[in-house]
């Protein structure tokens, strides 16, 4: 058993909580179970209210597997803990005291918990041998618990990647349009040279970007930055490149990158070379980008902003030097939606959060519209249960799902593990 299951029973009063007394025999009436606090150091629920034999108590709750607990973990060291108003425990095998010497009124839940929810719990956490704790149940999941849920998660998600994007804004002094570059530049970088294309971008002011209008000059400026052009290449194209890039180093006294683009692996229509020049297309036929994309709510309609593809000699090359069937590289429908996925809503999301006027509705409708992602975790979800996954914004729910909730056991803070917590027997 671990102490999560004590704070799910807690929270939820999912136990027998008209018949608690503390373990001095004092009436218990629990008023408010109070806020659960699962990010700060300190007692497990804030703000409580309850109410011992006549007295109305207003503090923070404590909750262990055993009462000796609180002296193992030292709370009687800690001012944190001086304003615990009750300790909750599974079981009492001591008993505890304030700094007054007074003993801490304690309510004991062993005795309170119906048999079948201790089963319940037992059941869904063997999970020797499982891919997740659920798999056996996941089909039979109620349809609305699991849209309703997935919504949740997929809020939680974008408020992960919001982190990312306040940081971004913050270094911009602001500049949403900067903002949008920078991400755009990650993921037009993939998981490959995300992180590499990303260093580039945030190495690159954007007001120099701002005033470049030849896309051979905005590819010098992108190459050079992510040191694509150090190594000299008998190629023409190459040194035109070359020149126009030391002319922009030496007039904005710009500094590359350190992070290193990689190839290795890659397919050729994944090449940093062939993302950077449809990334230099994009932002030298856009202008204004972030301000467009604010009132485009439609997939069709982003489709028809990104439908941008390489600069000339990227027709015809792959790499430097290496000439190839000329071929059309234009932004993919499969690849803007990586880019709505991962770039534009959770900026989007980002920016109506900053303004207080988050539009839910029109963020799920448009992921709704777009096919979910393809990847093993996907694919094991949709054995699972078969249509689980239909579009991005499942895909994207269960991507957050699995890492966060099933694969480190957090069955009781899942709407699903919960919902199986409160089976009754067949």
């Amino acid at each position: 058993m671990k102490e999560d299951f004590l704070h799910y029973l807690w929270k939820f009063k999912k136990f027998q909580f008209l018949k608690a007394t503390t373990t001095a025999d004092e009436d218990l009436e629990i008023l408010n179970s109070g806020w659960h606090n699962t990010e700060k150091s300190g007692p497990d629920f804030f703000n409580s209210k309850v109410k011992i034999g006549d007295q109305l108590w207003a503090g923070n709750i404590e909750i262990h597997l055993k009462s000796s607990d609180w002296y193992a973990h030292h709370h009687e060291k800690d001012p944190a803990y001086d304003n615990v108003i009750l300790h909750v425990v599974w079981e009492h095998d001591v008993a505890v005291f304030r700094k007054d010497n007074s003993e801490m009124a304690t309510l004991q839940l062993k005795d309170l918990v119906a048999a079948q929810t201790l089963s319940n719990y037992r059941e869904l956490l063997n999970s020797s041998q499982k891919w997740i704790n659920c798999e056996a149940d996941f089909a039979n999941i109620d349809d609305f618990l699991l849209k309703s849920w997935m919504e949740r998660l997929y809020i939680e998600r974008l408020e992960e990647k919001s982190r990312l994007i306040y940081t971004l804004l913050e270094a911009s002094e602001n500049d949403w349009e900067a903002v949008l570059f920078q991400l755009l530049a990650k993921n037009f970088g993939l998981n490959r040279n995300g992180e590499a294309f990303l260093a580039m971008a945030r190495t690159t002011p954007f007001s120099v970007i701002r005033k470049i209008n030849d896309v051979e000059v905005l590819e010098a400026l992108f190459f050079g930055q992510v040191n694509l052009l150090k190594n000299e290449i008998d190629d023409t194209y190459f040194f035109q490149l070359l020149k126009e890039y030391n002319y922009l180093q030496h007039k904005f006294q710009l500094q590359p990158s350190l992070e290193e683009v990689q190839f290795f692996r890659l397919r050729p229509p994944n090449f940093p070379t062939i993302r950077l020049s449809q990334l230099a297309q994009l932002f030298i036929q856009q202008k204004n980008l972030f301000s467009k994309i604010k009132s485009i709510e439609r997939l069709e309609d982003f489709y028809e902003l990104f439908r941008v593809e390489t600069s000339a000699y990227w027709k015809t090359h792959y790499s430097f030097g290496k000439e190839s069937k000329a071929k059309s590289k234009k932004l993919s429908e499969k690849f803007i939606d990586l880019l709505i996925v991962n770039t534009i809503v959770p900026l989007k999301f980002a920016y109506q959060k900053s303004l207080g006027k988050l539009e839910v509705e029109s963020i799920f409708n448009l992921l709704s519209s777009i096919a979910a992602e393809d990847n093993s975790t996907i694919k094991k979800f949709n054995q699972l249960r078969k249509n689980a996954v239909v579009n991005a914004l499942e895909s994207q729910a269960l991507l957050q799902l699995k890492p966060n909730y099933c694969d480190k056991n957090k069955c009781l803070h899942c709407e699903i593990g919960a919902s199986l917590l409160q089976r009754k027997p067949a």
